[in-house]
């Protein structure tokens, strides 16, 4: 697994929200808290085990990003992954 940290976008292996994408917002020994800016807030993340995560490889800037930044971000990586699925 490629190293975690704040800022990397992952994608969500199971779950409610499986197949979706999420940033990580903090670390705790084997959890991560990840936010998506629409489900999940920076306020309110949600604490997910690291063996139910898959890191895509890319950083964002969480320098001051807001929930909508990263939802519109985090909504390209969906729309890109779900156009993948149906091709």
């Amino acid at each position: 697994m490629k190293a975690l940290q704040i800022g990397t976008v992952v994608k969500s292996l199971a779950g409610r929200d499986k197949e979706r994408h999420s940033v990580v917002v903090a670390l705790e020994n084997e959890y991560v808290f990840i936010a998506d800016g629409k489900m999940r807030k920076l306020e309110t993340p949600k604490r997910k085990n690291k063996k139910h995560i898959w890191p895509t490889g890319r950083l964002i800037q969480m320098d001051g990003a807001t929930n909508k930044s990263i939802g519109r971000i985090l909504r390209q990586f969906d729309e890109a992954s779900s156009a993948a699925h149906n091709s």
